[in-house]
């Protein structure tokens, strides 16, 4: 008996690659919003549906994942290894985001001649100290970390899990077991959740372009043109240089293998809510073993901001040169230095940066009302720009959980050269 139109069609969407069903309903929600904004905007509630979809694994995936991917380390030694590798890597990273974002904005400069005197005031708040971020890292209650979906505390408690039941070795095995059976149930039904993504993108984007864009982002074309070159240059130099010299492996197929979480990530502007894909991809597309992209991934989604960090630098620039400041090397020394540590630990959710931006500002001498004025300007039009800014975070995830793979044995090369690429290529 022959199959219908509908089951033809639904065999062969289902039968196509999900990232080019991501990509293809992109650009239909882009049009969509576009030609038909009066529907567009009643969609919004489709794309946070997917968006809680994806939330409501996060914590649990994050817990049995990071905990089953220590005890397959086997040495609690290797914690502490494959931890310290990854920090540095990010590090390293973040410093070169900051980097690319000032020479972005010397090279732009876009804030000469803004008029920022139509702008909306809008009161961040004091920012939050270092030790208190530092603190906030060792929860009171784990059980209240996990109601609240405070990820950083998740993890700490993951990690000393994960500690001790190696230490705790032929009686601990039992219960290794379920958190490894526990991380094959929360992949799987990652898996079935990131069917729903090309509907949850197709909203997302059409609600986006409909109430946000393009007019909006046309208006601000230097600052959106020098975020998004920005992130495209940190993207291809900084991580396509460290898979090739530090990994020493083909970019091509590292790149074909995180195609699917960054227009997760371009989608949802959320670097939390894009690490279920980003886990199921670090595992199936590139080859990253379970102890590597179970530990170094929950990380970078945590601390790893170089799409903020490279935002907030272009931003303090934007701010200096509409208000007509003057820099020294000492100043942008200090922008370095600040702007790394306020990114570290970034609530990853959309504009999470834009309340980091007292702090670097105020480095500068900018006051708290001139502060304002510049977050006002920028909020209308900052999720296009944090859409970016997240594909760059992800992809730095994705990048050094490869390297750290690499150095530590972990990485299937037969699964991350799949396509076809060679070794030397």
């Amino acid at each position: 008996m022959r199959d219908g139109p509908m089951k033809t069609v639904a065999r062969r969407w289902f039968a196509t690659p999900l990232w080019q069903r991501i990509l293809l309903a992109l650009v239909l929600g882009a049009a969509f919003g576009l030609l038909a904004s009066q529907w567009a905007v009643n969609l919004q509630w489709v794309g946070e549906l997917f968006v809680r979809l994806i939330r409501m694994l996060i914590v649990p995936l994050v817990f049995v994942t990071l905990v089953a991917g220590i005890t397959s380390m086997g040495d609690p030694k290797r914690i502490g290894s494959i931890g310290g590798k990854a920090f540095s890597l990010y590090l390293v990273t973040t410093f070169a985001a900051i980097v690319i974002g000032l020479a972005m904005a010397l090279v732009f400069r876009p804030g000469a001649g803004v008029d920022l005197s139509g702008a909306t005031p809008r009161d961040l708040g004091e920012p939050v100290s270092l030790q208190e971020r530092l603190m906030a890292i060792v929860p009171d209650n784990p059980f209240m970390a996990f109601a609240t979906g405070d990820i950083l505390a998740v993890i700490f408690f993951a990690v000393l899990s994960g500690a001790a039941l190696l230490l705790a070795g032929e009686r601990g095995r039992p219960l290794a077991g379920v958190f490894d059976a526990g991380s094959e149930m929360m992949l799987k039904m990652t898996g079935i959740v990131m069917e729903f993504a090309p509907v949850g993108v197709f909203a997302l984007i059409a609600w986006v372009m409909a109430t946000e864009g393009p007019g909006v982002f046309i208006s601000v074309s230097l600052l959106a043109l020098a975020v998004y070159l920005g992130c495209f240059l940190h993207i291809l130099l900084t991580y396509g240089g460290m898979v090739r010299l530090l990994a020493r492996l083909p970019v091509v197929p590292f790149f074909k293998g995180a195609r699917e979480p960054q227009l997760v990530a371009y989608s949802t502007s959320s670097s939390a809510a894009t690490l279920p894909s980003t886990l199921s991809a670090a595992e199936k597309q590139l080859g990253i073993g379970a102890p590597v992209a179970s530990s170094v991934l929950p990380l970078g989604a945590t601390i790893n901001m170089d799409g903020t960090a490279l935002y907030v630098a272009i931003i303090t620039l934007f701010a200096a040169q509409a208000f007509g400041v003057d820099l020294s090397v000492a100043d942008y020394l200090m922008i370095i230095l600040v702007t790394a540590l306020v990114s570290i630990g970034t609530a990853s959710v959309p504009s999470a940066s834009l309340f980091l931006m007292a702090a670097v500002l105020d480095v500068i001498g900018m006051t708290p009302a001139q502060t304002a004025v510049v977050v006002g300007f920028i909020l209308p039009f900052d999720r296009l720009l944090d859409m970016m800014r997240t594909v760059a975070n992800i992809t730095g995830d994705l990048a050094v959980a490869t390297v750290v793979a690499r150095w530590e044995g972990e990485l299937e090369d037969d699964v991350f050269l799949r396509d076809g690429a060679t070794k030397n290529s």
